[in-house]
């Protein structure tokens, strides 16, 4: 009876562990609720020139290189830097918001000076010349966003759970990092492939009247996902720019040049206090774009600096250790 006591102790003892473990996360994990919606808003833009047949196998490759960003770099990088080198954290996050807003702001370029971007890209890596390079470079551009993105959701999770046990931090950590991979991924399959449901309910026998509210709404599926995932890859280079720029105005504050920050935020104050019917959206709006702002300064500065410094770097260092050609 005694050992049976024993038992029953542990077995609450666990289960309020793994309760406060599930709240501890939740609460986190809530935190970097604006960067998951920018991470669901920027990945449909990398799917937009796939078969339809490629897509779910596309976004389940990039949801595991999502997942394995998170659990097998990030989690325990995360971890060794609080406890060894925290002070690391910060500027380590601010090169991942300039690396968004080169992403982002790239794209801008291509889509306004499409001659120098070919050029730009030319210098910068091998074009694709076949469909499966094509696939693997925009899984490649969509895993290495995606690990940018993640390590800001870590580092938001990570500076929200209690710093006292480093075991209950990685289960947390792990625990956000499964589902917000699941959440987003899930969102962004669902989005991908709204046009084939809508075309499987145009396609219902028009003999059922029940069938014809359903066949309108497939048929208006049909019609609106092309538009909508054209409008997502807007909104997710926009995303990437403002969140890229977000990350180097916040990393700012701690170096101790917080007033572009401040300023911003004083500003969409104002302007929430100016227009209280959409005061928290028109607030929001202010500050990203002024983030959005800050971000394109950034990232085009870094567009000259990857071509004409960092690249020339890469191709001498890549011939100091050339590969080995297989028999």
């Amino acid at each position: 009876m005694a050992l049976f006591d024993d038992v029953a102790t542990l077995a609450k003892a666990a289960a309020a562990s793994i309760d406060d473990v599930a709240g501890q996360a939740a609460k986190a994990g809530s935190k970097a609720a604006g960067v998951v919606i920018d991470d669901a808003a920027v990945t449909p833009r990398y799917l937009t020139d796939f078969s339809p047949a490629r897509e779910l196998p596309v976004v389940g490759r990039i949801a595991l290189g999502s997942l394995k960003n998170k659990l097998f770099f990030l989690l325990p990088a995360a971890l060794v830097l609080s406890l060894l080198l925290p002070q690391a954290i910060t500027p380590l996050l601010m090169l991942g918001g300039a690396y968004l807003c080169y992403e982002g702001v790239e794209k801008v370029y291509e889509a306004l000076f499409p001659h120098d971007a070919h050029a730009h890209e030319a210098r910068l890596e091998t074009l694709a010349i076949d469909a499966k390079t094509f696939e693997e470079q925009k899984i490649a551009s969509a895993i290495k966003t995606d690990f940018i993105l993640s390590a800001e959701i870590m580092a938001i999770t990570l500076a929200a759970v209690p710093s006292d046990n480093v075991f209950s931090q990685a289960i947390i950590l792990a625990v956000v990092a499964i589902g917000i991979t699941v959440a987003v991924y899930g969102v962004v399959a669902l989005i991908v492939k709204a046009d084939d449901v809508g075309l499987a309910l145009a396609r219902l026998s028009p003999a059922s009247l029940a069938a014809a509210p359903l066949r309108v709404t497939g048929r208006a599926l049909v019609r609106g996902m092309p538009y909508l995932l054209s409008a997502l890859g807007t909104i997710g280079t926009a995303a990437m720019i403002w969140v890229g720029g977000g990350i180097i105005l916040h990393g700012l504050e701690s170096y101790g040049l917080g007033w572009p920050s401040h300023a911003l935020h004083d500003a969409g104050v104002a302007v929430a206090h100016a227009a209280p019917f959409a005061g928290a959206f028109l607030g929001w709006l202010v500050e990203a774009a002024g983030a959005g702002a800050a971000g394109f300064v950034v990232g085009l500065a870094a567009i000259p600096l990857a071509s004409h410094v960092l690249s020339p770097l890469w191709r001498r260092a890549k011939s100091l250790f050339p590969r080995k050609r297989a028999a």
